[in-house]
């Protein structure tokens, strides 16, 4: 599978956040033999419970000259991404990572909002030219 445009950026900012890169990619292995890869697997140390948080991260640059249409494709992916990983890493949150020019000009409007919150889609937000994580929104 091909890296998105983003890709190392996303991992760098995540890395500064203090997360640690476990996969690249992650790898879904359904009960069918059906093979899926998320971008990232990550896992951030809590100290105070000395638990560890595990996420995955689906990037996505939005590049196609439709916003709408790929974010068509990108929430059906993210729903496939979301229903395999509730059987086989229950205890890994997914997310999407999109640039902050996609959300502030598509994420932020209201209908897309009523979608994201209906289908509880978490976003991380990324600076592309800071390669730093400006919004994390747990859905």
């Amino acid at each position: 599978m091909a890296k998105d445009l983003y890709h190392d950026i996303v991992r760098e900012a995540i890395e500064k956040e203090g997360w640690v890169i476990t996969d690249d990619p992650y790898q879904i292995q359904a009960w069918d033999s059906a093979k899926y890869e998320i971008d990232l697997g990550a896992e951030k140390i809590i100290a105070a419970e000395k638990e560890s948080e595990k996420i995955a991260v689906e990037i996505k640059s939005f590049l196609a000259p439709s916003v709408p249409h790929e974010f068509h494709k990108v929430l059906g992916q993210y729903l496939n991404y979301l229903t395999f990983l509730e059987i086989t890493a229950p205890e890994r949150k997914l997310y999407l990572a999109i640039p902050e020019q996609i959300y502030n000009d598509f994420f932020t409007k209201i209908s897309t909002q009523f979608i994201i919150n209906r289908f509880h889609v978490n976003i991380i937000v990324f600076d592309i030219t800071q390669k730093s994580i400006i919004l994390w929104l747990p859905n």
